[in-house]
């Protein structure tokens, strides 16, 4: 091998590091939201899918953590006053 192709990147291994499984999915932005969108992805130098990627992983981690507590505590009814029991206690 010669010094030049030592030097060269190995297309290969950057894209087998950079690959994911991904379903291609197209959505529509406001104006202003493209506009706030690039801007952002700019300051943080990415890009906007990455962007939109990571609000989506976001949003559906609040999503999973709801339902990861809903029901957790049954029972705590039990242990609040009822109405009338906070109104005499004003």
């Amino acid at each position: 091998m010669d010094q030049v192709s030592a030097r060269r990147p190995r297309v290969g291994a950057v894209y087998s590091i950079m690959y994911m499984a991904a379903v291609r999915t197209q959505l529509y932005l406001t104006e202003q939201q493209r506009v706030r969108l690039s801007d952002r992805a700019q300051r943080q130098g990415v890009g906007m899918a990455q962007l939109i990627r990571d609000a989506i992983d976001s949003f559906l981690a609040t999503e999973d953590d709801l339902e990861a507590t809903f029901g957790a505590a049954p029972d705590i009814a039990r242990n609040v006053p009822s109405r009338d029991e906070w109104e005499r206690r004003g």
